[in-house]
């Protein structure tokens, strides 16, 4: 893998709630390149969505849309038995939704990142992703759908070039890896990395080598275009500025996924 000089970050945002508030957008964004941004289902509200954007746009973010499955409360964490058409229909009802928002503040939608059990549904089932990939081809054909790296690599490239669409490869900077590519379940013991050293470094490795560390010790390659980063707490945010000083150090610029792929 040649040495790459140009990453992504993203972060999920945009997740608040009427009167209640979640994460910390104005602390986040500054330090992201681009954002996912709840579209009504498991989080936001028009309100939130419309402040998000303009967020987003203030900070030169590219802005992107964060579908998930129609639960408030479960916070699109809970599987649901959707159809394929469903799922469809719920991502095209989401998108729609921010990019009208987006249109009107003067912003192009950059790409679509599922949330939740959507994702976590598509990992395990590429129909998952074909279906997310028919319905934005369908809206715009220049959004990025943005999918795990390490699993299921080559059937997602031609997922993508059958509907011809582009994808964002992504990797979790504070999940641990099995050695298969997958992440290990959030139920055991060092599913999540809290060392701030250590996922910049394990992330600026895996951005210059395309190597990570899985969790038995073994050395496992992966290729990302995206690197999530949680930013839900005051910890976590000085979590993501390490991580983008780290990048920036090793010279890697932090730039939005729709300005390199």
């Amino acid at each position: 893998m040649p040495q790459r000089n140009k990453i992504d970050l993203n972060s999920d945002v945009g997740e608040s709630f009427g009167i209640y508030k979640l994460g910390l957008d104005e602390e986040v964004i500054p330090l992201i390149s681009s954002a996912n941004i709840a579209c009504g289902f498991h989080a936001g509200d028009p309100t939130v969505m419309n402040r998000t954007i303009s967020l987003a746009k203030e900070n030169g973010v590219g802005a992107g849309a964060h579908p998930g499955f129609p639960d408030l409360i479960g916070f699109g964490r809970r599987n649901m038995d959707a159809t394929l058409e469903e799922i469809k229909e719920y991502v095209t009802y989401q998108v729609g939704a921010l990019q009208a928002f987006a249109t009107a503040k003067g912003v192009s939608l950059q790409h679509v990142k599922p949330h939740g059990a959507l994702y976590n549904m598509a990992v395990q089932n590429v129909e998952v992703w074909d279906a997310a990939a028919e319905a934005i081809a369908a809206l715009d054909r220049n959004l990025i759908l943005v999918v795990l790296a390490g699993l299921n690599r080559s059937k997602i490239e031609t997922i993508a070039a059958r509907h011809s669409i582009r994808i964002a490869f992504e990797f979790f900077a504070d999940r641990a890896y099995n050695p298969d590519g997958s992440l290990v379940s959030r139920r055991e013991a060092g599913a999540v990395l809290h060392n701030s050293e250590e996922v910049a470094e394990r992330v600026v490795k895996m951005v210059m080598e395309g190597l990570v560390i899985a969790i038995d010790g073994s050395e496992i390659r992966l290729e990302a275009d995206t690197i999530c980063v949680h930013g839900d707490n005051p910890e976590a945010v000085g979590l993501v500025k390490n991580i983008r000083e780290s990048l920036i150090a090793s010279g890697i610029e932090v730039v939005p996924m729709g300005t390199f792929l």
